[in-house]
């Protein structure tokens, strides 16, 4: 078994030296270059700049339904693509926006509307997947949602517990 393992090394050994030709021959310098010049390209990445990363409706009565419109400028240095925007519950929903690609330096918009239920303090975070350097941008809604002064009260509990006899 030990002459069968040396003469495998020894084979193995020959074949990996026996290589004449210099790789660095091999390599094409346009293919350097056309690479090179690939990579430059690659590291420049779109950024995405909110006018107002928050939004706060400030105090509404419940169930009033809300809107608002985000506006955005591609500051970086390549063309801005938004592929998909969502809201953290069904409650919020982002609609209007383009998945057209957005060139350096012009600005887009895209609205969120809010149905205003809930109580007390809320906010609701709105994500976008753009092909960024992070790939996930996000801003963010917020609101004091008060009850319903005309809201019907519930009915108040008039069983006192099991009649005794």
């Amino acid at each position: 078994m030990k002459k069968v393992m040396i003469l495998l090394s020894a084979i193995c050994l020959i074949s990996l030296s026996s290589c004449k030709e210099d790789a660095t021959a091999k390599i094409d310098s346009g293919n350097v270059a056309e690479a090179a010049e690939r990579d430059a390209k690659s590291n420049k990445l779109p950024v995405i700049t909110f006018d107002k990363k928050e939004h706060d409706f400030g105090e509404i009565i419940s169930g009033t339904p809300q809107e608002t419109v985000f506006t955005y400028t591609n500051t970086g240095e390549a063309p801005l693509v938004i592929t998909d925007i969502k809201s953290t519950c069904g409650c919020t929903v982002p609609k209007d926006w383009s998945r057209e690609p957005l060139a350096v330096g012009e600005s887009d918009k895209f609205t969120v509307k809010f149905n205003g239920k809930g109580a007390n303090k809320t906010s609701k975070v709105i994500n976008i997947t753009a092909n960024t350097a992070t790939g996930k941008e996000s801003v963010k809604i917020t609101a004091f949602i008060k009850p319903d002064p005309n809201a019907p009260k519930p009915a108040a509990n008039t069983n006192l517990g099991p009649v005794t006899q």
